[in-house]
């Protein structure tokens, strides 16, 4: 299956498609959701009269007015605790931090007590709020300006992560993310706004928690998440002209994680290799090995292999950054590492 198209179960629910950009398809996911509940309202950095750092709000001050399109200070510990604030009283704020990296700031609102204060009031609260923006590497942006994030929000009880680049599954998961009663953090990439694909018009939603297979295969199971399942994706399609042929897996939600898709495709493949651009230590990916191993390991022919960002701060210069980033030459090296033990 093509990255740019959904899994036939979902594709068959959906209507007409057309082609629109992913930052196209998280407007359509927030403005259908605002115009449906009017407790639903946008807050961030130049979210209002400068359309959005990626015009991801563009048009939308224009229909929905300064009390539901919020433009915010610099200052991402206080917004995001109002955003708190306002989840807790009965509203569904969409937070838009400019970047994941400055939302660190606001680490002790979204780790301490939005994920938190459903348990700490014994119910009485819940936190319906979904805190959005751009993750990863975008190019020469330096160290503080290019990390990933999800394996330190999925290490959170209380949390749900999604992380996607996908127009289709971006609206479809927007959408569920805002209606959730529980907190969401959702990731994007930067480098992904303009992407195109297929997004159906018209009402849907994709379920929270499962993962799809974008590209069917027999020999291995590559297994990734955002604008690193394109990498691994360009990966399949060059070893299928050797013919390897690699299942790709586009895991969507990191938290909740969908192991079983995983450890039935590993069960088929027999080898496994996990494409995550975070830091290898504690990352995403060992999470899945650690799964596999634990569910999958009579199946398995071969260790399961990482292909992760270098272990250390991403840097500044081109040709550092490209060394430093998973590619495809490394996900074919790593499968063929394990195709021949």
């Amino acid at each position: 299956m093509s990255s740019e198209r959904l899994s036939p179960p979902e594709a068959q629910c959906f209507g007409i498609m057309r082609e629109i950009q992913l930052r196209e398809a998280l407007r359509e996911a927030m403005a259908e959701e605002m115009r449906r509940d009017s407790t639903v309202f946008l807050m961030g950095e130049e979210v209002a009269e400068y359309n959005g750092a990626y015009k991801v709000s563009k048009g939308m001050l224009d229909e929905f007015g300064p009390q539901r399109v919020i433009d915010t200070p610099i200052a991402e510990l206080g917004f995001a605790a109002i955003g708190v604030g306002a989840a807790m009283n009965g509203l569904r704020p969409i937070v838009e931090f400019m970047t994941w990296n400055f939302a660190v700031l606001a680490f002790d609102q979204i780790v301490n007590q939005a994920a938190k204060i459903r348990p700490m009031s014994a119910g009485q609260f819940g936190c319906p709020i979904v805190f959005r923006g751009p993750t990863g590497v975008a190019g020469q942006l330096g160290q503080q300006h290019s990390q990933t994030f999800e394996s330190w929000l999925g290490n959170t009880p209380g949390l749900k992560v999604i992380s996607c680049i996908d127009p289709a599954d971006a609206k479809g998961l927007l959408k569920s993310a805002i209606r959730d009663e529980n907190p969401v953090c959702f990731m994007e990439s930067e480098i992904m706004y303009n992407r195109k694909g297929p997004v159906p018009e018209g009402e849907y939603l994709v379920s929270i928690g499962e993962a799809v297979v974008r590209r069917e295969g027999s020999d291995i199971t590559l297994v990734s998440f955002n604008k690193m399942v394109l990498t691994a994706l360009e990966a399949a399609e060059e070893l299928a002209k050797e013919g390897i042929s690699a299942e790709v897996i586009d895991l969507r939600t990191i938290r909740p994680l969908d192991y079983e898709t995983v450890v039935t495709s590993v069960k088929k493949t027999n080898r496994l290799v996990v494409i995550d651009e975070s830091w290898p230590f504690a990352s995403i990916s060992s999470e899945i090995a650690y799964e596999v191993q634990k569910y999958a390991f009579d199946y398995l022919d071969a260790p399961v292999l990482r292909v992760n960002g270098a272990d250390a701060s991403v840097p500044y210069a081109a040709s550092l950054v490209e060394a430093w980033m998973p590619n495809p030459a490394k996900v074919i090296a790593a499968v063929k590492e394990v195709s021949y033990v």
